[in-house]
């Protein structure tokens, strides 16, 4: 059972009100997301940190498989790997392209290419497991 984008920005909502990303599009096992960069999201250097690219990459991973299974709370990250690529834009959002690689009963594995917005050239390139629990009746 798959989630709608509607659905899954009012289960966001409601958990992580805070929350500063953008849900573009979701289905079909991908999900694209953006996030504005503020002053926030940048290190010393002025360059966004690696922990904000890390972030938006998995969270799009959990937006793409909440839109391919539906909504599920307990769905958790087992693995994620980074590969920095070059230095993004500090004053363009950054745009998260996910893709769901291998969906089984109990992991899925999605990919995520991420992008300073309109810009051709990736920034990062990641690679994410998440463990989904087991169905209770």
């Amino acid at each position: 059972m798959s989630a709608t984008k509607e659905e899954i920005i009012a289960f966001i909502q409601s958990e992580s009100p805070n929350s500063k990303y953008k849900i573009e599009s979701v289905g079909d096992s991908k999900a694209t997301l953006s996030l504005n960069v503020g002053t926030d999201e940048l290190r010393p250097g002025g360059t966004v940190s690696g922990p904000v690219l890390m972030s938006i990459a998995d969270i799009a991973i959990y937006i793409a498989i909440l839109g391919e299974i539906g909504i599920v709370p307990l769905a958790v990250t087992t693995s994620l790997t980074i590969n920095f690529l070059r230095r993004p834009s500090a004053d363009r959002s950054i745009v998260a392209e996910c893709s769901l690689i291998k969906v089984g009963r109990a992991l899925i594995v999605g990919e995520v290419s991420l992008y300073s917005k309109g810009s051709e050239d990736m920034v990062a390139h990641v690679v994410g497991t998440y463990s989904i629990p087991p169905k209770r009746n």
